[in-house]
């Protein structure tokens, strides 16, 4: 699936900002519930809401913090999108 330029380069920056160790798995987990939540809204294309929406839905309580810093550190603006909810 195609993904909005700039939401795949900030999903990117937020990837490679994440502990080696957690990386590869985070990654491969927010694309596919990234990619599922687009398709869901019909869309062709991932943009910042879904991979938002993923990242909120998939990532394990103990990370919560360093996720939120992580988006905003990186320019995802989540609470447009109602989130945390």
């Amino acid at each position: 699936m195609d993904w909005e330029p700039k939401t795949k380069e900030r999903f990117e920056a937020m990837i490679s900002k994440i502990p080696v160790f957690h990386r590869r798995i985070t990654e491969e987990a927010v694309i596919k519930r990234s990619e599922e939540i687009a398709q869901s809204r019909n869309s062709t294309q991932v943009q910042e809401q879904d991979v938002v929406g993923a990242f909120f839905s998939d990532v394990p309580s103990p990370f919560y913090s360093m996720m939120v810093r992580l988006l905003e550190q990186t320019g995802f603006d989540y609470k447009k999108y109602g989130f945390p909810k």
